[in-house]
């Protein structure tokens, strides 16, 4: 895969891959920017909870779990010091609907299939902090 990162000026960058979809990025105003775009770390959280939401979402398609809504709420701890890379990562999978509750350990199931095996993200990002994930469920009425 390759990817090409354009400056745009002061701070500000796009990417654009493969898919073509362009990816801004740009600094915070105290360190110059214009809070115009996504900080890159900010990007790096996203890209993780795509990768595994991509996969849970296939993964219960196949398993026919169906839910009203689901998030990944993620929380990323850096070093203080330069370079500021994550050395953990926590992600909490909310799942909202009715009955899901009976279906928690297939839900648990399709997120740990998501963290150990199919998500490239999360297998990359294991190598350099600590990912832990928990499941949420918030029944809704039938």
């Amino acid at each position: 895969m390759s990817l090409t990162v354009q400056h745009l000026g002061g701070m500000a960058f796009v990417g654009r891959g493969p898919s073509g979809h362009p990816i801004p990025m740009d600094a915070a105003k105290e360190v110059g920017g214009a809070d115009s775009g996504p900080r890159p770390m900010e990007m790096i959280l996203a890209a993780l909870g795509g990768c595994s939401g991509i996969d849970v979402v296939h993964i219960l398609g196949k398993m026919r779990i169906p839910f009203e809504s689901f998030e990944i709420r993620l929380h990323g701890v850096r070093r203080d010091e330069h370079p500021r890379s994550f050395t953990a990562i926590e992600l909490e999978y909310v799942f909202r609907g009715a009955g899901l509750e009976a279906k928690r350990s297939r839900l648990e199931e399709a997120v740990r299939l998501s963290q150990e095996k199919y998500c490239s993200v999360a297998g990359m990002l294991n190598q350099a902090a600590q990912l832990t994930y928990r499941v949420t469920i918030e029944e809704t009425s039938a």
